[in-house]
């Protein structure tokens, strides 16, 4: 294999080739683009590919030549991933080839079992994306300050890891060395029992009257969000994880059977207290999710601001809490059902709740606690 070959603090010279032109392909093409690096695309489709490099994320494939590619980008559907990644270091044999796959352990053991040059390989999962799917939605940027796990087997060269490594960093992403199951372990919890759940909820929304979909809040969106993520992918990542997740499914209906039995009957003894501990225990959990910039939870306090539906509102609200000198932790948006008006649903620092609401009541805004 030839030497990986970085200049500055590991970086990629290029060229890449990145193999699957959708979202997640073209946005990393597009992001390397911008970078300086020479940027090589295929995909099956040749629709996406023309899209991909319609907009800048690369050059078709043909145009490489006999240049060696430093790096080799496998951004495949995970249930070919495999297959991919083993033609790509056939086809490429003096490069390194990574995929973006979310689902790991079952990739490694397929390519394992075939025995192919796993000292080339890294697998690796951006935990990036949009609801948009396609090289129309991608978009250079996309995972800037974002993580990108990067999981070596015990056969991966120290110089397949750096070039994986370094592809994460010249994107703008937060690197984390997970292996393939204890990634696989992870994102059953903190991904796709999320997906899971949120589809579960949503499913219970077929066939219910508008009237009463009318008194939803933020938190059956929040809730729900997530629900309208593509089926096809889902039922490949999923699948690829399952025994992952069905451990954790086991854990939540254990739960789910204790509430039912609880809620059977509200009034016995213990039942109040059994329910207050359940809510504690989801308290405890929601705790411990890290808080901004990954550092650790922090509790913040939170003020609901009424603003007029129409332009500019927002905008000069936000402008008048700079001139305040308070800094907005998070910010969420609603509406007012049946009114013209917006809630603007701000976190601060508990030691500036009070002066923010009074300085902005003072500016003439309707603030409420």
């Amino acid at each position: 294999m030839s030497a990986f070959r970085t200049h500055g603090r590991g970086h990629l010279n290029g060229p890449v080739v990145v193999i699957g032109a959708g979202l997640l392909g073209a946005s990393i093409g597009l992001g390397l683009r911008g970078r300086g690096v020479p940027v090589f695309l295929s995909d099956p489709s040749p629709t996406n590919q023309a899209v991909a490099v319609d907009i800048g994320a690369g050059l078709p494939l043909g145009e490489l030549g006999n240049e060696t590619p430093e790096l080799v980008v496998v951004a495949a559907p995970p249930d070919v991933t495999a297959d991919v990644v083993a033609g790509a270091l056939a086809d490429y044999p003096d490069s390194v080839v990574v995929d973006i796959a979310s689902v790991k352990a079952a990739i490694l053991a397929e390519l394992r079992s075939r025995g192919v040059d796993l000292a080339r390989y890294v697998g690796t999962h951006p935990m990036a994306g949009r609801e948009k799917s396609g090289p129309v939605a991608a978009r250079g940027e996309l995972f800037t300050s974002m993580p990108w796990v990067v999981c070596p087997a015990e056969e991966t060269s120290a110089a397949a890891t750096q070039a994986a490594r370094a592809l994460a960093t010249d994107l703008g992403a937060v690197v984390s060395e997970f292996t393939a199951e204890e990634h696989d372990e992870a994102v059953a919890l903190v991904s796709h029992l999320p997906q899971v759940m949120s589809s579960l909820t949503a499913s219970r929304l077929q066939g219910t009257p508008l009237h009463a979909l009318s008194l939803a809040g933020n938190g059956l969106r929040d809730t729900t969000r997530i629900a309208a993520s593509d089926p096809t992918l889902w039922v490949q990542i999923l699948g690829g994880n399952a025994r992952k997740v069905v451990d954790i499914l086991y854990g939540v209906r254990e739960d789910l059977n204790r509430l039912i039995g609880t809620l059977e009957a509200p009034a016995a003894p213990g039942a109040r207290l059994d329910l207050a501990q359940l809510i504690s225990e989801g308290n405890a959990g929601q705790a411990r999710i890290p808080g901004k910039h990954g550092g650790p939870p922090q509790a913040y306090s939170w003020l609901t601001v009424l603003v007029d539906d129409k332009p500019g509102q927002i905008a000069l609200l936000l402008t008048e809490i700079g001139e305040i000198g308070v800094n907005v932790e998070d910010l969420r948006l609603d509406h007012s059902s049946g009114q013209n008006v917006g809630m603007v649903e701000l976190s601060v620092l508990p030691n500036k709740h009070d002066h923010l609401i009074e300085a902005l009541n003072d500016r003439g805004w309707r603030v409420l606690q």
